[in-house]
């Protein structure tokens, strides 16, 4: 796994099964973003058995294909769609068809788990929700900086268990390296990605929601730049937005593409949580100038101060309790409220930085 290159990293973790081989069996398809081999990581880990793959580019097949040996390949989606042994289809298409192809998979009567960001419009959003509504079919969401990084989940049992008392606000940086000259066209095509604030700011929002316990929020501001891309006038390199949620929490995110070549990982990803009773800093990809990889949490509170090492002792909890939900109909990892709020906000905050936070270049 390469730590340097954001796109394409996938997480490894012991095997802690919640299920029996064959109990809960996916595919894969649409593998446009490399970060469908840390889902795919993912729900093996926690013993789902991986079935078959699609793709309509050979290349891309042949890759997930040598990556994972047991999987077999197919040269139709329909096929998929077709196979009623199937539990799930995992999905990392171009951002902006991610909503059609979970319609089309919950409505082949199987659950969906798609890369974030799940939709470019609200839409997309509303239709998938219908679907969910009327096929009973669940719509997963990639939301990986959280479920898929062992010092951010480990914040969301801190905070949970109460040490922080109530939450009042939550920082998120969430600097990524661009590499631009490996991206594909569509990363630079706004129709398709949706925005920098819809695409990476969908992580922080989901984040805010889920140290805050909050349902709902508003956005307070938002904006968006491309500072220093004008060969790519549909990248937006910066953005940043605030939100206030339901029980009163705030939210202030920074998202961008600024991340240097001298730095050791893909982004130093950090989150601030203050709470009533104590206050934490989670480090989630290393701890600058002294460790890289690195998942840090650090923490104070009226008690004491403490750094807590995460790396390789927490885990990933929530495929396990994905795969439970899926088979059992609860909302234990992630309730589907929750995974579409994320989504709106996110969009929301995108549409208000188009409306009122892009700087006046003719001025």
């Amino acid at each position: 796994m390469s730590i340097k290159d954001g796109a394409n990293y996938a997480p490894n973790a012991k095997l802690k099964p919640v299920v029996r081989p064959g109990e809960f069996r996916f595919a894969a398809a649409f593998l446009d973003h490399g970060h469908i081999y840390g889902q795919t990581n993912g729900l093996l880990a926690a013993g789902g058995t991986l079935t078959h793959v699609y793709d309509p580019d050979r290349t891309r097949l042949a890759a997930f294909a040598k990556r994972f040996p047991e999987v077999q390949t197919v040269s139709a989606f329909e096929t998929l769609l077709d196979d009623g042994s199937l539990d799930l289809i995992a999905s990392a298409a171009v951002p902006n068809r991610r909503g059609a192809i979970g319609e089309t998979v919950m409505q082949a009567g199987k659950h969906y788990f798609t890369d974030k960001s799940p939709f470019t419009t609200l839409g997309q959003l509303n239709s998938a929700r219908d679907v969910c509504s009327v096929t009973g079919q669940r719509y997963f969401v990639y939301y990986a900086e959280r479920v898929h990084n062992e010092a951010a989940w480990h914040a969301g049992e801190i905070i949970a268990a109460g040490d922080l008392g109530r939450v009042l606000q939550v920082i998120t940086l969430a600097p990524h390296r661009l590499a631009k000259d490996t991206r594909p066209s569509w990363f630079f095509d706004k129709a398709a990605y949706g925005g920098i604030i819809t695409d990476i700011g969908s992580h922080q929002v989901e984040q805010f929601l889920a140290y805050a316990d909050c349902r709902d929020a508003r956005v307070n501001f938002a904006r968006v730049e491309n500072f220093g891309h004008p060969d790519r006038p549909g990248l937006e390199d910066f953005g940043e937005f605030g939100l206030q949620g339901d029980n009163g929490a705030s939210l202030y995110s920074r998202v961008d593409w600024y991340t240097p070549d001298g730095m050791p990982v893909w982004g130093d990803g950090r989150t601030f949580v203050l709470g009533t009773k104590g206050t934490l800093e989670v480090r989630k990809y290393l701890d600058l100038g002294r460790q890289a990889p690195a998942g840090l949490v650090l923490k104070a509170d009226d008690g004491n101060v403490e750094t807590i090492d995460c790396r390789d002792s927490v885990g990933y909890p929530f495929f396990g309790l994905m795969i439970l939900d899926a088979l059992n109909g609860t909302e234990r990892a992630m309730t589907q409220d929750h995974i579409f709020k994320a989504a709106e906000l996110s969009m929301q905050a995108q549409a208000h930085a188009h409306a009122h936070g892009t700087m006046d270049r003719t001025a």
